[in-house]
């Protein structure tokens, strides 16, 4: 199968296209800054989202299966600061990879978030469940999925995913490489108690994604997420008990910004009953990660 893979030097895009080499596909990466390290890709094609004209041409070239979006602008913080890119990132560039799937046939994976939410619900979310966004990055992932829908009717599969484990390219970029290389750098991190979150793992939710690629009877909008709902705190608790650390090494704290939802759980019915892929529970999640050591060291 021929991939068209955005994003591909980010966290999620390293994952699913290690996955999909893995089962033999050609991928074609396309990436805005740094170039993907990883051998046996078919194309790695530097990319500005700002550049249509240029990704049309690179769709009509290739002719994909499949279209695969982790690309997108994902720290609320840069969102807030840079809103106009935003919204070329993560609005404008999945409303025409929309629009070249319909037009090309292709299979589109579009990666959204749980923070489509406002994380107000004592229950776990369902995909049918009214969206609320509180922050200007759940905004924008919200129009995506809506353009995604309205552009790509017949075959579309829109995946929501949590906070996700594991290990980035370059090592700075996942929850435990933030957290560890705050404390190396002699902070104390503030992770919030009564923040909740579901976290998976990026390869497993890479493995969801390609077997949702291969699989062209199921379209929509779905929850992916790992098994266990966590707080921030505990999350980092768990962190630092795997790798042998002082566990006062974070503080807790109560949250006191209403834009950070409390609670944002996802029901995974029905994808979990209809997938091979199953969730991977938090301890495994664990094992998979690597120690990193001082920016400084």
């Amino acid at each position: 199968m021929k991939i068209l893979l955005t994003g591909a030097s980010g966290f999620l895009g390293h994952s699913y296209a290690q996955a999909a080499l893995r089962r033999g596909h050609d991928v074609t990466a396309l990436y805005h800054a740094n170039e993907p390290t990883l051998g046996g890709l078919a194309r790695k094609i530097q990319l500005d989202a700002e550049q249509p004209e240029a990704l049309t041409g690179i769709c009509l070239e290739l002719w994909p299966d499949a279209i695969i979006n982790c690309a997108a602008l994902s720290n609320p913080a840069d969102v807030d600061a840079e809103p106009t890119k935003a919204e070329k990132v993560n609005v404008a560039l999945p409303r025409l990879l929309a629009q070249l799937a319909t037009h090309l046939g292709a299979r589109l994976i579009h990666v959204s978030t749980d923070m489509v939410f406002d994380g107000r619900s004592d229950a776990p979310y369902r995909s049918t469940d009214m969206p609320a966004p509180t922050t200007l990055y759940g905004q924008t992932k919200l129009m995506a999925e809506r353009e995604v829908l309205e552009h790509n009717p017949e075959d579309p599969v829109v995946l929501r995913l949590p906070i996700l484990m594991g290990n980035s390219p370059g090592g700075q970029r996942s929850v435990h490489e933030k957290l560890l290389q705050a404390i190396h750098s002699g902070k104390k991190p503030k992770l919030f108690c009564d923040e909740i979150r579901q976290p998976c793992s990026a390869s497993n939710a890479a493995e969801v994604m390609l077997e949702l690629t291969e699989r062209r009877d199921l379209h929509g909008i779905f929850h992916w997420a790992g098994p266990e709902a966590l707080s921030r705190f505990e999350m980092g608790q768990r962190i630092l008990k795997h790798f042998g650390l002082p566990l006062d090494s974070v503080r807790s704290a109560c949250r006191e910004d209403d834009a950070r939802p409390a609670n944002l759980t996802f029901n995974l019915h029905p994808i979990a009953s209809k997938l091979k892929t199953k969730p991977v529970d938090f301890q495994d999640q664990l094992e998979e990660l690597t120690r990193i050591e001082p920016l400084n060291a």
